[in-house]
């Protein structure tokens, strides 16, 4: 009987670091997206071959950002962080679906009872993944926001002693960046977490052929909450970076 883990399982120890099966993942993902990015800085001027279709995907990208922002010059300006946020979590998830990952592994003695430790895990199965993911978004969103529109703007959103249901306002906002970070994390995970329980339960009960519809379905998911969580970043960072007066 297959064991589903909630926390991600230790693989070895790098001195007294800990580094679990998620983490191993996630450093594949990072290899990567610095193979591509060596690719990019590769691009010629006349593009051709996968270069044009690169280049549909970043304006495609683009369109989408100024529906948000509203400004070609902003989605440029946060393109590299929004980008980078969708295609980290859209490699991570994909590569989690991949045969072998969660059922190549070894077995260890844990408490006095076997148990099956997979060397890799999909990273967004990981709730430590998930929540580094949200404080980045939402610290990187504080600090892009002080930088543009200056720090006396940016603290008025949360602090007003002049008006007292302004003022009332402005703490509502700030522990909504706390609740953005809950939201954010657990809904990555959640979904995530929860479709690696799906094909694991489908391919035990019935494992031909009938999981092949799920797994479609998962790679759907996988991008759809990439898209979401990028989105998201985006929507709250044109709202920091927007002066209250506006």
């Amino acid at each position: 009987m297959a064991e589903v883990s909630l926390a991600a399982e230790t693989v070895f120890h790098l001195g007294p670091i800990p580094i679990n099966n998620s983490v191993l993942t996630t450093w594949i993902v990072v290899v990567l997206i610095i193979i591509g990015a060596s690719f990019l800085r590769k691009a010629k001027l006349v593009p051709h071959g996968l270069q044009n279709l690169v280049e549909f995907l970043f304006d495609g990208a683009l369109g989408i950002m100024d529906s948000v922002t509203g400004s070609r010059a902003q989605s440029e300006k946060f393109f590299p962080f929004i980008f980078t946020f969708f295609i980290f979590i859209l490699i991570g998830n994909w590569l989690g679906l991949l045969p072998g990952v969660g059922t190549i592994g070894f077995h260890e003695v844990h408490e006095g009872k076997e148990v099956f430790v997979p060397i890799l895990r999909g990273p967004a199965a990981d709730l430590n993944f998930t929540l580094a993911l949200a404080l980045i978004s939402v610290v990187a969103t504080q600090v892009i926001a002080v930088f543009t529109i200056g720090i006396a703007k940016h603290l008025k959103k949360y602090i007003n002693f002049k008006d007292p249901i302004m003022g009332f306002v402005g703490a509502l906002e700030a522990m909504s960046e706390f609740a953005k970070i809950l939201s954010f994390s657990f809904r990555l995970f959640g979904n995530v977490f929860a479709g690696e329980v799906l094909l694991i339960v489908i391919g035990l009960i019935i494992p031909y052929i009938v999981p092949i519809p799920f797994m479609f379905l998962e790679i759907f998911v996988g991008f759809i909450q990439a898209f979401i969580f990028a989105m998201l970043t985006l929507v709250f960072l044109k709202v920091a970076t927007t002066a209250h007066e506006h």
